[in-house]
């Protein structure tokens, strides 16, 4: 008896760091195909403004917490371009947190994509900084779309934000208030080593990148190879 739950145990240990790399696989992949369907629609992430972003955050299906005003929370990634001025090819993909309180409910939905474009080199360094809050430590806007986005190049917006409902709606989000923070944990599980997002999106012989990983900057690549300087 002993015998077999010791083979059992020994057998769960073993599969546990197979089963969260397929986790992080999971998030990485879903990432990806919500970032595809935000980007070949025009009228969903106007491509002058992809880009100008230095870092391109993913939160896919984000939900809410609780019953009536509950936590909105969400697990993704970022993705950076490499180089001094954020004007490189881009990077691996890092782990992020999302916290939006109760702000997550806007859509009328309980389940919500978000895309964020951060478009200034000080956002970039406040987002990879590590726990940084929307509207405090960077400005936030709901960002533009269609015939509006020509117009949309304010050097004071740091980070634009989109977002799509669960009925497939395309808008800009107000994330006002919202807080991120990367996701150490993940990105050791998915890397094998313990390495900060600064490393993974700053320097790219850092880390690695995954099969995952290399479908979500290939996607990023053929959308926006080149960076445009405001």
């Amino acid at each position: 008896m002993k015998t077999h739950l010791l083979a059992a145990m020994v057998c769960t240990a073993l599969a546990l760091p197979g089963f969260a790399q397929n986790k992080i696989d999971d998030r990485i992949g879903t990432s990806a195909e919500v970032l595809n369907q935000f980007l070949e629609k025009p009228d969903a992430i106007p491509p002058a403004l992809l880009n100008r972003a230095r870092c391109v955050l993913v939160f896919p299906s984000v939900k809410k917490v609780g019953v009536g005003i509950g936590v909105t929370y969400g697990r993704g990634v970022i993705s950076c371009r490499t180089g001094t001025d954020y004007n490189g090819p881009w990077s691996a993909p890092a782990m992020y947190k999302l916290d939006v309180g109760s702000i997550g409910a806007q859509l009328g939905t309980t389940s919500v994509d978000y895309v964020l474009l951060v478009q200034t080199k000080l956002g970039a360094e406040k987002v990879l900084s590590g726990k940084m809050k929307m509207g405090a430590d960077a400005s936030a806007v709901a960002g533009p779309t269609g015939a509006k986005a020509v117009s949309a190049s304010d050097p004071n917006v740091d980070i634009l934000t989109y977002s799509r409902a669960k009925g497939g709606l395309f808008a800009g989000a107000s994330l006002g208030g919202a807080s991120m923070d990367t996701d150490d944990d993940a990105n050791k599980t998915a890397y094998g080593k313990d390495v900060t997002a600064t490393q993974i999106a700053r320097d790219g012989t850092s880390v690695t990148v995954t099969p995952a990983g290399k479908r979500f900057d290939a996607i990023l690549t053929k959308y926006s190879p080149h960076h445009t300087a405001q």
